[in-house]
């Protein structure tokens, strides 16, 4: 009896040690895709601790996407146990492994790290020459093998042409990645190369020395180009390079799109202003504050209402038409461009466009839009009057179909021709960049005309 109740415990023993390793499975956490055009992302801040107890819901940190800063929120009940991605770490391709949780009860301590070719899908991959490296011992921590060495544009640039070793250079960027920097301080420890490497054979038959290199003749260019050294004030010809944020990379990717796939075409008008001017000093006497951009856009609003003609897309496949009129508005922040959206416009009082916009420019400048504030505009505008700009021609949002573009007011005078006389006239010149394959210039003639009435004629606006 004794002997059986020793194996059951043994047995016992063997099913727990199986079913309760001393590692804990966590529960994976992926940068994800943000917004439909994200392929990577910054971690700004970390809202939650190593150890802390995390909700389904709770906002686990923030992210800064192509478009704006975007938190990140918890799918699951459990307690965060290790960060991999700590703050500032920049250029997080999708799917990287950015944090580790586990489950309620378990111990966040154990959690067990996965592998590094599972935890970094974005790493650089091996090097195919790397199987038939020889298998040497285990030996002591040395410098990034050439397998996982990652160097930047700029780091890689300065070490071939100054023909440094890269596994010399101490990593300081994210996951081991070579920065101009790191290969700059390489380049002031290092001593000069050698004039002529590629002449140095091994066993020269002859015993004719080389002949050592010349320096250039004066006013000649330099083989190699001067680079420019942080804290030293700059040699003639030098350049700093200035790294590109997510949001203006893709900038410089959907204007290059824009102006490479969609046929512009570009009209403008005049719009006599008086009408709007005068009603903004009425309304401010009963204390509503309304800007002429306000205006503007519900124009455009109700325009397109009237002619949903206008009011498309281009698809794949060709023309979407769209049954809402989203209202993309154009602001500008320290980051780069950005549009986001008065949604519904064309059913809305102009007082309410002005809440609406005054309180999506303020997100827009703090970086705090949502991405469903950002996205799905029908028809962008772009107004450059407050800088005095008397026209211009914008580009078109894919896959928008138009985009206006706004100038100041200025003042004229003109002919009125019920009494011949010279009367002054507040104009405003707007000019509407449209897709040609989806509106005609007579369509867009048409939109304009429209528009201008509704703009000189604001009790148009409020029939409509």
């Amino acid at each position: 009896t004794q002997t059986a109740l020793t194996s059951a415990a043994l047995q016992a023993s063997f099913v727990l040690f199986c079913f309760y390793p001393l590692g804990v499975t966590p529960v994976k956490v992926e940068m994800p895709a943000l917004s439909p055009t994200m392929e990577e992302g910054n971690i700004v801040k970390w809202l939650k601790k190593e150890g802390e107890a995390v909700s389904a819901g709770d906002a686990l940190c923030e992210i800064e996407t192509d478009k704006a800063v975007v938190t990140l929120e918890s799918n699951d009940d459990g307690v965060l146990a290790k960060i991999l991605m700590e703050e500032g770490s920049r250029n997080v391709r999708l799917g990287t492994l950015i944090a580790l949780m586990v489950e309620e009860g378990q111990d966040w301590k154990q959690a067990e790290i996965p592998p590094p070719d599972a935890a970094a899908p974005s790493a650089a991959p091996p090097a195919k020459h790397a199987a038939a490296a020889p298998v040497v011992p285990p030996a002591a921590p040395s410098p990034p093998t050439p397998a996982t060495l990652r160097l930047s544009p700029a780091a890689r640039n300065i070490l071939d042409t100054h023909g440094l070793d890269p596994k010399l250079a101490t990593p300081t960027g994210p996951r081991g990645l070579i920065t101009k920097e790191d290969a700059l301080n390489l380049l002031k420890t290092s001593p000069a190369p050698k004039a002529t490497p590629a002449m140095a054979a091994p066993a020269a038959p002859s015993p004719v020395p080389t002949p050592a290199a010349t320096p250039p003749p004066p006013g000649s260019r330099p083989n190699i180009p001067p680079l420019s050294v942080p804290g030293k004030p700059g040699a003639p010809g030098t350049f700093t390079e200035i790294p590109a944020t997510n949001v203006r990379r893709v900038i410089a990717q959907r204007l290059t799109q824009s102006k490479t796939t969609i046929p512009h075409a570009y009209a403008s008008v005049d719009c006599d202003m008086a009408a709007i001017i005068q009603l903004r000093k009425d309304l401010a006497k009963e204390q509503i504050k309304v800007s002429v951009n306000d205006f503007i856009i519900k124009a455009a609003a109700v325009t397109l209402k009237e002619m949903p003609e206008v009011n498309v897309t281009w698809s794949g496949d060709g023309p979407r038409a769209l049954d809402s009129i989203h209202i993309s508005i154009a602001v500008a922040t320290d980051k780069g461009l950005i549009t986001p959206i008065i949604k519904d416009a064309a059913n809305k009082g102009v007082q309410e466009i002005s809440a609406n916009a005054k309180a999506l420019a303020q997100k827009a400048r703090d970086g705090k839009l949502l991405p469903e504030e950002y996205q799905g505009g029908s028809f962008s505008i772009s107004n450059l009057g407050m800088f005095g700009i008397s026209g211009f021609s914008a580009v078109i949002n894919p896959p928008q179909a138009c985009i206006l573009a706004v100038g100041t007011s200025r003042a004229e005078l003109r002919l009125r021709q019920d009494d011949q006389t010279l009367h002054t006239h507040q104009l405003m010149t707007v000019t509407l960049s449209s897709d040609g394959r989806l509106v005609d210039d007579e369509v867009a003639s048409r939109f304009l005309d429209k528009f201008r009435a509704n703009l000189e004629q604001p009790r148009r606006m409020a029939l409509a």
